[in-house]
């Protein structure tokens, strides 16, 4: 369960890498927005959120909960060994006698 949860946040990792990495910035619109008539629109300046904005949110919230969900596993390790019901080995001492 713990192997599977972990794949899927390394690759959910990835893929919030790769969406951040193709969205534009903020930035890039300020000249529009200052004296472009931007603002008579609809929704701004800004615009509707954008399908690859939708797709990070969802990427996010799923990130978030397989952080947290592994988060708790390592919190609460099972008390279980598969050698249990071996004893310790006992190393012994050495012979003080010097031979």
């Amino acid at each position: 369960m713990t192997t599977l949860i972990t794949a899927l946040h390394i690759t959910v990792c990835v893929l919030l890498i790769l969406i951040v990495l193709l969205q534009s910035g903020k930035g890039a619109e300020m000249g529009v927005s200052i004296g472009g008539g931007g603002s008579q629109t609809l929704f701004g300046a800004s615009g509707p959120a954008t399908l690859l904005t939708k797709i990070t949110t969802g990427v996010a919230i799923v990130f978030m909960v397989t952080s947290l969900t592994l988060a708790y596993f390592s919190g609460h390790k099972a008390e279980q060994s598969i050698i249990t019901g071996n004893p310790a080995p006992v190393q012994q001492a050495a012979d003080q006698t010097g031979e």
